[in-house]
């Protein structure tokens, strides 16, 4: 009797030593010889979706498409994000096809808007369900009447991080895209070349930056220098606060860096984008929007 209990305790013995080795090995080692192939795992869903299927815009003036087709006039219809031109190509028909662009894209963006008044936009653009919502703003914070008035680097944050919060509250898996704002000193050094885009200016576009065009004294100097840090600062904050949003993709710095030529600027203005400079900035959406990597 002994020895068929000593038996039955040494067969239950190398039972447990054989499920204890199968624990052991965890899901992804390899398993002992004999033993079944662990079943493939499916890939994760990506974060970012390079083919969204709705488009909503906010922002300022360049998302408006002002000045590019008439004077002192907005003209959506050529706008980088939204727009159905065939000559501008917008981010919402190169992503959805003309036909679908026309129906599954909004423009929320406002002449003369500021970052404060982002998060009021983003709330009318929620209430679309947008699979991606583009973001250009800026250029008219940095654009006062002098720069003691422009919009401070923390307030311009404290709105920008509202108008996001806004957006995840509604739509947590929404994408975002947020373009960098422009160089303003560059168009300033372009536009001064046109006669009719400086008594343009003179009617109070971007006066920081824009007035006293052809000053080159020590104080229009500092003035515009000013400005250019203030741009500058207002990036730095995009970038941060997009790169805390992993459904967030900034442009790099890319509309910043676009050397806007006498093409590419408002044949009225010289200071907003013309037909041509809005499907640059649609390219350069298009290009961040669909790259493979963050």
């Amino acid at each position: 009797m002994r020895k068929r209990w000593r038996g039955v305790a040494a067969a239950v013995a190398a039972v447990a030593v054989g499920l204890t080795g199968c624990d052991a090995v965890g899901g992804d080692a390899s398993g002992p010889s004999g033993s079944r192939a662990p079943s493939a795992r499916p890939s994760p869903t990506p974060l970012w979706d390079r083919s969204p299927e709705s488009i909503a815009a906010v922002g300022d003036s360049i998302t408006r498409g002002f000045d590019a087709c008439g004077v002192l006039a907005d003209c959506p219809e050529v706008s980088w994000a939204t727009g159905g031109r065939a000559d501008v190509r917008s981010l919402a028909v190169r992503l959805l096809g003309p036909a679908r662009a026309a129906e599954r894209s909004w423009n929320y963006a406002v002449t003369g808007a500021r970052m404060a008044d982002l998060p009021g936009q983003m709330a009318r653009a929620v209430t679309r369900r947008p699979e991606l919502v583009t973001v250009m703003a800026g250029a008219n914070d940095a654009c006062r009447a002098s720069t003691s008035e422009m919009t401070s680097p923390q307030e311009f944050r404290a709105s920008f991080e509202d108008a996001m919060h806004t957006l995840r509250r509604a739509l947590p898996r929404a994408q975002v895209y947020v373009a960098s704002v422009p160089d303003l000193k560059r168009l300033w050094s372009q536009g001064r070349t046109s006669a009719l885009g400086k008594q343009i200016w003179k009617l109070g576009i971007c006066p920081s930056m824009l007035g006293d065009a052809d000053a080159l004294d020590a104080a229009a100097n500092l003035r515009r220098q000013t400005v250019q840090k203030r741009v500058e600062a207002y990036n730095e904050v995009l970038r941060e606060v997009c790169e805390r949003d992993e459904r967030c993709r900034f442009d790099g710095g890319a509309v910043n860096a676009y050397r806007f030529g006498t093409e590419q600027l408002s044949p009225w203005d010289w200071f907003h984008p013309s037909v041509d400079g809005q499907a640059r900035l649609a390219e350069i959406a298009y290009r961040t929007v669909t790259a493979k990597e963050d």
